[in-house]
């Protein structure tokens, strides 16, 4: 009896031990994780924000080496540009897939393979996808276009998006779709009215990554929309882009242009910044109407 009750106290010490180095060691890692994180952010904001001003998103490039290199006007818009048409395609897209491999996978031989070919999809290249897009997209239209661009970085979306979407909607409890199925609603109005408002917070982050991701691509852009010096809004035309814009200043000789470069970089990361919050924000105020 006194023996047990020692083996107890001393497994109870043991494994209130482990669950102290478990605890300290999350939080070691975190700090320094979110050490790393502020490093690197204060390390850009130390090289871009000097070269930051009003005229880096009011001015174009003037072409100058030195001097006067100009801004990025053209570029922000045209980033912002191809970033609406690649989510105008692939956020739809990548929902209705998760939705399906969610709600609609019950006893389909489909589910698995598209699945398999999602989890390929998200793994692939960006730079293969822009060679994919050149020999699919541009050599047929016969030059270097903005819907190329954004159809190159919507297939990169859409398996982040689907495969996000169908995890997040299994996380909502199953009793959610047996209650409204059960006061008379449709499969269809279950999904859009219960399932997808209850997960809402999380689609919108599996969204956000997406964008993120595709929000500093170049290598798709270089082989489709290409780039251009000039301000252009048509996307039938060569399309500026931040990422390939960085990219060309960065590897440039002119230090003028290498410094602008720096500054478009923290533009970037704070324009995917303000993205995150402006749908954060919209998603809670949605879901605060609803209750």
């Amino acid at each position: 009896m006194i023996a047990d009750r020692a083996d107890r106290s001393l497994h109870d010490r043991l494994t209130r031990g482990a669950s102290a180095v478990a605890y300290t060691l999350s939080i070691g890692f975190t700090v320094v994780i979110l050490v790393t994180l502020l490093c690197v952010v204060g390390y850009l904001f130390t090289l871009g924000f000097s070269s930051l001003s009003l005229g880096f998103f009011t001015h174009l490039p003037t072409g100058a080496a030195q001097g006067d290199v100009g801004g990025m006007k053209h570029a922000v818009l045209g980033t912002l540009i191809l970033i609406a048409l690649a989510s105008i395609v692939g956020i739809p897209l990548g929902l209705l897939t998760g939705i399906y491999l969610s709600e609609y996978d019950t006893g389909s031989k489909l589910a698995t393979p598209i699945r398999f070919i999602c989890d390929v999809l998200a793994g692939v290249p960006s730079i293969v996808v822009g060679i994919l897009g050149y020999e699919l997209l541009v050599r047929p239209l016969g030059h270097y276009n903005g819907y190329a661009g954004a159809l190159a970085l919507a297939f990169i979306m859409i398996p982040i998006v689907a495969r996000t979407t169908e995890e997040m909607l299994r996380l909502v409890p199953g009793n959610y779709r047996e209650a409204s199925i059960g006061l008379g609603a449709t499969k269809a109005e279950t999904i859009l009215q219960v399932i997808m408002p209850a997960a809402t917070g999380s689609l919108v982050t599996g969204i956000m990554l997406a964008i993120a991701r595709v929000a500093g691509e170049t290598a798709p852009l270089l082989f489709t929309a290409l780039g251009s010096r000039l301000l252009s809004t048509d996307p039938n035309e060569p399309m500026p882009s931040l990422t390939v814009q960085i990219f060309t200043y960065a590897t440039g000789p002119s230090p003028d242009q290498q410094k602008l470069a720096w500054a478009g970089i923290l533009v970037l990361i704070g324009l995917i910044f303000v993205l995150n919050l402006a749908i954060r924000f919209a998603a809670s105020r949605r879901v605060g109407s609803k209750r």
